[in-house]
């Protein structure tokens, strides 16, 4: 077959580097993860995918599906990925952990698939839609997400694109799709669990290399496309300085990789025994994963995870069984209920007897009342609390056990449970490395609305809702072995910042200084 350009305009967009006959056969999706959003016409123009909430190279079944498709239509294909100037209040801290695993991505994705990689800027519609009328793309792959300003945004990407484009969208995020998992809002894990596990011996299988399934056929990118992520990574870190990067939690595929397998102090590896028993005790942190982070944004698929994980369950049966449930089970409810619950994040998505009880005792007396800003400052009488606080605002993640006492106390020192519903998210979403994610909405829904949950003995302002308290924590753990912890942590923390400043000084005044 002869090489031959198609250009768009006055851009060439591909071009044919070998033959057909000569490419392998990439494995199939399974049609259960995929979803046809819009169905266009069969047509010769290339494969765009739209990255979004799975930015990794290894175990995608989004990028899978593109690349299959191109082969089979004997087409090139390209990944995008728009960084909006605001999603759901992202700072320096999120952004930049975003952008410099998306660093490593684009030069994998480059150098080992030869596929290209464009970065926009801006709101999706406008620009995902414009590329891939610019380059007469035919189908266009999404990643699924449930958010609703994600889903939102797909739908007026599919009004704007020609009629002639078919759009799908791939759950690459999920084990069991999450469309496969449930066609409905499930109550509670015990409701979705027999579900999800009726589907995984389907779902829950090994992925093919996709290293070794290159596009047939290249892209030729725009000389003039070219990314400058040094000043792109220096800008979002200026515009969201309030809240500053950690650098205990490495970006990017390999680092996730590490985390979960790695040979010094990888999770299944080395810290797997003593899950099941010490997960709930913040003051045991390296009991946890640590794997949320990596999960959020993609740079680890959940199912490789649980891959890796069943291979050990002989071994260790209750911490594999364990994490496999906060895994895959309290995930995917995470997900069902963000996608079919609209007001995911309100007083309005609540079960009716959990709204019922809050606001029937909404105007009880609070023995505080605590503004916004006085709880982001930790200026509460609770020095329990204050130190979850303090350390989700300097370390970016706080124990997931402290995540629910945290927020149930919050409910219990505002004005009603409007208000600490608001106050909770914001503050997730603001410091939280893993924030503005469905676990998250779902945390803060489950401890203050009682969602996922059942009714227990009424009390006053929770009302029939599960009550956490000092006295219960102390049973549990030892508090003040937990506040030294963090105490200690953000005194390191806060002395290496002013070092750093102190330093960049010293730089500026070197430079500065006309006698040097």
């Amino acid at each position: 077959m002869a090489n031959r350009e198609i250009a768009v305009g006055d851009r060439q967009v591909f071009t044919n580097v070998r033959s057909m006959a000569s490419a392998p056969s990439p494995m199939p999706v399974q049609p259960g993860r995929i979803r046809t959003l819009k169905e266009g016409k069969p047509g010769s123009g290339p494969v765009v995918y739209w990255m979004f909430r799975d930015q990794r190279l290894r175990d995608n079944w989004a990028l899978i599906h593109a690349v299959r498709e191109a082969h089979k239509a004997n087409v090139p294909v390209a990944v995008v990925f728009n960084l909006f100037d605001q999603f759901l209040g992202a700072k320096s801290r999120h952004l930049g952990f975003m952008l410099r695993g998306l660093r490593q991505f684009c030069h994998r994705l480059q150098h080992t698939l030869q596929i290209p990689f464009f970065l926009f800027r801006g709101e999706a519609e406008e620009t995902v839609s414009k590329f891939v009328g610019e380059c007469g793309a035919s189908l266009l792959v999404m990643d699924f997400s449930p958010l609703r300003e994600v889903r939102k945004c797909k739908g007026e990407i599919c009004k704007r694109v020609s009629d002639l484009v078919t759009v799908h969208e791939v759950d690459a995020h999920n084990v069991v799709p999450l469309w496969v998992a449930s066609d409905k809002l499930e109550y509670s894990a015990k409701t979705i669990r027999s579900k999800i596990n009726k589907r995984l011996s389907e779902y829950l299988i090994d992925f093919p290399n996709i290293e070794l399934e290159p596009p047939t056929r290249k892209w030729v990118a725009p000389e003039n496309h070219t990314i400058d992520w040094d000043d792109l990574i220096d800008d979002v870190l200026r515009r969201g300085g309030e809240v500053p990067e950690v650098d205990w939690c490495e970006p990017g595929e390999n680092a996730a990789m590490e985390v979960l397998m790695g040979s010094k102090n990888g999770f299944l590896t080395k810290r797997l025994k003593n899950y099941s028993v010490d997960r709930n005790n913040p003051c045991k942190p390296t009991a946890l994963s640590g794997l949320s982070p990596y999960l959020h944004f993609g740079h680890i698929s959940a199912q490789r995870c649980a891959l890796e994980a069943r291979k050990l369950r002989t071994s260790h049966p209750q911490a594999i069984d364990t994490f496999l449930e906060e895994l895959i089970v309290r995930r995917e409810l995470a997900d069902n209920y963000c996608f079919y619950q609209p007001h995911y994040d309100s007083l309005q998505g609540a079960w009716e007897w959990a709204r019922k009880t809050l606001l029937d005792h909404a105007n009880d007396k609070r023995e505080h009342i605590y503004s916004r800003e006085q709880l982001e400052k930790a200026q509460t009488a609770d020095p329990l609390w204050n130190a979850s606080q303090l350390e989700m605002v300097h370390h970016g993640k706080m124990h997931g056990f402290m995540r629910m006492y945290w927020a149930k106390k919050i409910l219990e020192w505002t004005r009603g449970p409007e208000e600490a519903l608001e106050i909770s998210i914001y503050l997730n979403d603001k410091y939280e490395l893993d924030g503005r994610d469905p676990n998250g909405y779902v945390g803060c829904m489950w401890s203050i609305c009682g969602l996922h949950d059942q009714g227990w003995r009424e009390r006053p302002v929770f009302g029939k809702i599960r009550y956490m308290n000092y006295a219960g924590c102390k049973r549990k753990f030892d508090v003040d072995k937990y506040i030294a912890y963090v105490n200690k942590l953000v005194g390191e923390l806060r002395k290496r910042k002013a070092e750093k400043l102190l330093s960049q000084k010293d730089k500026i005044l070197h430079i500065c200084d006309p006698e040097d």
